[in-house]
């Protein structure tokens, strides 16, 4: 119960590891404040939540990417819990398997405009309440894409290696208030966002290939990232800020082969 009665916003929570991280927050005792565009699952990862759990659920369904949205929805959890303890910025989402001569504008201002700007405008309003009070945990996705090349499209990775470079420049920003920001950087993990990976892999036939280039030999979970989150958001990582974690099975503690980006 790390975090009874603490007040944690999650985006990207309808689904994946951002379900899979309230559901881990709601286990050890915090309100949640639940953002995601898709109003439908939204609502479903409410009730599942609340069959198992006691917490308080709050529920935000707009495009992060949008300021005012953003400004209103911390406004609004701040009036309605008193207080904004923990920021898991988890919201993203991918571009097409296109090399570099294939890609679009407007799908790259697409991405960017989620995975970067919507991360730096939760990023924004909710250390302004975090001030405050002179304490407060963010936790930014980026991903092992956003380290090295193989692991994802071109702007996919840089929105990633953007984030990355955000947490550490907001760390320093953030650090003399006694704000905390990190980011995960998960490897493979089998989520909705993903599943076209593995359900390309398994109609190939390769379906046991999945999560073959990690050290651990297997592709991750998302309960496995939320257990990750739910550490950089305790007291057990009070002098940890500035960090990209590797969640990744091993996979970027070894050289991928040549031609493997996809």
């Amino acid at each position: 119960m790390r975090f009874k009665n603490k007040v944690v916003i999650v985006t990207g929570a309808a689904s994946g590891i951002g379900f899979a991280t309230s559901m881990r927050f709601a286990e050890e005792g915090a309100h949640l404040a639940l953002v995601d565009k898709d109003s439908d699952q939204l609502e479903n990862a409410k009730k599942i939540i609340a069959k198992t759990c006691q917490s308080n659920v709050s529920l935000f369904c707009f495009d992060i990417s949008k300021e005012e949205d953003v400004k209103k929805c911390v406004n609004d959890v701040k009036a309605n819990f008193g207080d904004i303890d923990v920021l898991f910025n988890n919201a993203g989402i991918l571009d097409e398997l296109e090399t570099i001569d294939a890609q679009k504008l407007d799908r790259w201002n697409e991405i960017l405009s989620i995975n970067v700007i919507g991360t730096m405008l939760l990023i924004k309003y909710c250390s302004k309440v975090m001030m405050e009070k002179g304490d407060g945990a963010i936790i930014n996705t980026a991903s092992v894409a956003g380290i090295r090349a193989g692991a994802g499209t071109n702007a996919y990775s840089s929105s990633k290696a953007a984030v990355i470079s955000l947490t550490q420049t907001a760390a320093c920003d953030l650090g003399s208030y006694g704000i905390r920001v990190n980011a995960i950087c998960p490897g493979l993990i089998e989520t909705e966002m993903t599943r076209p990976v593995f359900d390309y892999a398994r109609e190939k036939g390769k379906g046991h290939k999945l999560g073959s280039r990690c050290e651990l030999r297997r592709y991750g979970r998302a309960e496995e990232v939320a257990s990750v989150v739910a550490f950089l958001a305790s007291s057990d990582a009070s002098y940890v800020t500035g960090q990209a974690l590797a969640v990744d099975g091993g996979n970027t503690a070894s050289l991928n082969l040549p031609g493997m980006k996809f």
